[in-house]
């Protein structure tokens, strides 16, 4: 028996002393079934290279003698013996792998929802490990009790303070086990003065502002005061219709609904030559001498780098972002507001604005006198990975910023710990419990969020051309506990579907506000804003326990827990859980609202010439490419590494493709025609319909189909991308 062990060693693998193993896989909600066959041989082959299957193999064609009877002698008998059996195995192992494959779809059938459960299935690059394990493990190494502080007293971008939370960041994901390194960056911000404080001059009384917004334009401005309500757009609109001079003004804005660098904009559009914020008490009961801190930079990242990373000792020419304010701005306490607006004249304010005061006329006059000094400042981003075991250059990055203007409890100190926590976790689940990510995991802790996520937007800026083909989604975890109800996420039309079954899956959530979308270069606007201590000295622990119920543990953990989800489930799945269809509505709702513009205004305003048709073509292109996507999906052979990459690598396409290639990142940072902002959006095209219906001294004709061109090709491009190879485009594309 030993040697015919042996024999069917030889025949399976050609030696002995080998393990053999047949896997037949079931994955049905990740049940595997499994059947193990285990040959060995102990005995050695005999002397002279004469075991079985040399015997059979010499003996082939001689002739028996006359006087042996086969079947009689030890080798004839060992030799029947191992015929039988291999035989037997042979038919047992066919009979059941034909009746295990009746119990088993065809792989080339799999059905594959971008928003449903993908089937699961084993690969030999990555087992993976099943979906429910996976929630089942962040859960029970997730902790409040475990989550570690970091703060430091002054932690201002580019400080000790900054550079020490940034070590003991670099420390720990060193300890975890996870490859680490730093980004280094040579950035220009604007600081308050260095000595005094800014100031205005109300009918002859001076007051001094120790709050500052960064960016803002210096020197020295006097005009009549106006109040703004909010400085929205809508706001500024009423103004107008009031027939009220905005010419030189100095607009009295309060805080809130819109970022201060919008508030800004919208005023210098109007003629304003300064502009004051306030926190009112209706949205900030912070009390009435409460500093404002923040910036005026209508862009991210160093304005004085627009679109290339700031580097050491990279020599460029004087360049500025175009989204530097060239009026002044300066923020002021709520009681100086209140005496201000006490005195003004002119018309009442709209009751929809509450109707107590005056607007204010222009011989309310307002001397705002703005000394900022530009500082040059060295920051320090540091990263950590858990690598991929399938795509490991295809990653998620997750960050949250470290700085913050005074204690920065919410604004910074919550999200670095939560950041920490998720990375000790995650590296835990894949060393000790067999967890393997298909994709890496980049951790990032910032610098210079303050200043317009400055740290962040260096790095893209730097590493462009790699991030913009490799990184797939950011999740960033700034400012994510804000109170104690409600539930905000702020993300790419791509993940809302993955959005809305991880909140099903991840109970519990409270007044959590994650951010997350694809990473490019694009504008999203922030969630509503209802803990009023950000952007002030007062952003303390003891503040957000108040207005968190004392449930900041609680709520830090529930937050990890659903960034944490977020993440798992971007590096776990064979395909991407994004829905390339979400745009596809979202394009169509613009054209229909451009084309029934252009209809109703021609021929009187518009040349009868002028069409939508190819903009309509191109929206319907991509409906038709994102159709076929997801067919691919739903078709996909999750076995065949290559083109789950392949499909993968066309929806990463897609975010990047609707940053419009016609505009500099110098001239429009929010390159996005769709979340963006500037003139190539299609929220811009149908603005300029308006403003040409209205008359208004900005809108031209020509400019709209110039516009409306470059947005065509802009769409008809992200179809084309989507559809994959050029080959794959056709008439019906």
């Amino acid at each position: 028996m030993d040697q015919a062990r042996s024999t069917i060693s030889k025949i399976f693998n050609g030696e002995p002393h080998s393990y053999t193993r047949f896997n037949l896989t079931q994955n049905m909600e990740g049940d595997n079934s499994q059947v193990e066959m285990k040959l060995s041989s102990d005995m050695d082959e005999e002397a002279g290279g004469n075991g079985v299957g040399d015997h059979l193999n010499h003996n082939s064609n001689r002739k028996p003698h006359a006087a042996e009877k086969p079947g009689r002698k030890p080798k004839n008998l060992c030799f029947m013996v191992a015929a039988t059996v291999l035989i037997f195995v042979i038919g047992y192992l066919i009979a059941y792998l034909a009746h295990g494959k009746k119990d088993v779809a065809p792989t080339c059938e799999a059905s594959v929802d971008p928003v449903a459960e993908p089937l699961e299935r084993e690969t030999g690059a990555a087992p993976l490990m099943n979906w429910e394990d996976v929630k089942k493990l962040l859960t029970e190494k997730l902790s409040a009790a475990k989550m570690e502080e970091f703060s430091v007293v002054n932690h201002k971008a580019g400080s000790k303070g900054d550079e020490s939370l940034a070590n003991k960041v670099l420390g720990k994901f060193k300890g975890y086990g996870m490859n680490t390194w730093t980004d280094e960056h040579f950035i220009k911000v604007q600081d308050a003065p260095a000595a005094g404080a800014n100031r205005f001059v109300f009918k002859g009384s001076a007051e001094y502002s120790k709050g500052f917004l960064s960016y803002s334009a210096n020197g020295t401005a006097t005009g009549g005061v106006l109040y703004a309500f909010y400085g929205q757009e809508s706001d500024f609109q009423l103004l107008r219709d009031r027939n009220i001079n905005m010419t030189d003004r100095v607009m009295l804005i309060r805080a809130g609904r819109i970022s201060f660098a919008e508030k800004v904009a919208n005023a210098a559009k109007m003629g304003a030559s300064a502009v004051l914020i306030y926190p009112d008490p209706t949205d900030y009961p912070i009390g009435d001498s409460t500093q404002l801190f923040g910036h005026v930079h209508m862009g991210s990242g160093d304005p004085y780098t627009p679109g290339f990373p700031s580097f050491n000792h990279t020599q460029f020419p004087p360049v500025q972002s175009s989204g530097l304010p060239k009026i002044l701005a300066q923020s002021i306490t709520s009681a100086m507001a209140s005496n201000i607006r006490r005195q003004l004249g002119g018309h009442n304010e709209p009751e929809t604005w509450g109707g107590s005061y005056k607007l204010g006329e222009e011989n309310d006059a307002i001397t705002v006198e703005v000394n900022n000094v530009l500082a040059e400042k060295k920051i320090h981003n540091v990263f950590g990975v858990i690598k991929g075991f399938v795509d490991a250059d295809r990653y998620v990055v997750i960050g949250a910023q470290r700085d913050a203007w005074g204690a920065g409890f919410a604004t910074s100190t919550v999200g670095t710990s939560l950041l920490v926590e998720l990375a000790r976790s995650i590296s835990d689940m894949v060393k000790n419990d067999g967890f393997k990510p298909r994709r890496s995991i980049v951790f990032a802790s910032w610098s210079a969020g303050e200043y317009g996520s400055v740290g962040a937007t260096e790095w893209l800026e730097g590493y462009l051309s790699s991030l913009s083909m490799k990184a797939f989604s950011y999740i960033n975890l700034d400012r994510v506990i804000k109170g104690s109800t409600g539930f905000k996420v702020s993300a790419s039309p791509l993940m809302h579907g993955l959005i809305e079954s991880t909140m099903k899956e991840v109970h519990s959530i409270h007044a959590c506000s994650v951010v997350i979308f694809l990473l490019c270069n694009q504008h999203l606007s922030s969630p509503s804003q209802e803990y009023p201590y950000f952007g002030t000295e007062l952003d303390t622990r003891e503040k957000l326990n108040v207005a968190a119920g004392n449930q900041v543990p609680q709520l830090a953990e529930t937050a990890a827990r659903f960034a944490g989800h977020m993440v798992l489930r971007l590096v776990h799945d064979h395909l991407l859980r994004m829905d390339v269809m979400k745009y596809n509505n979202i394009i169509r709702n613009h054209v229909v609202q451009i084309n029934t513009k252009v209809y109703s205004m021609q021929p009187q305003l518009l040349p009868k010439a002028l069409t939508v048709q190819w903009l309509i073509s191109a929206s319907g292109s991509y409906g038709r490419v994102a159709q076929r996507l997801v067919t691919d999906m739903q078709n996909s052979d999750l076995e065949d590494i290559e083109m789950c990459r392949i499909i993968n690598d066309r929806i990463m396409a897609v975010e990047r493709n609707l940053l419009s290639p016609y505009v500099s990142p110098r001239d429009s940072p929010f390159r996005h025609i769709m979340l963006g902002s500037g003139p190539h959006t299609l929220k811009a095209l149908s603005n300029h319909l308006d403003g040409l219906k209205n008359d208004h001294p900005e809108s031209d004709a020509d400019l709209f189909r110039n516009q409306l061109a470059m947005a065509t090709w802009t769409v008809q491009g992200c179809a084309n991308s989507l559809a994959g190879d050029i080959w794959a485009l056709d008439n019906e594309i």
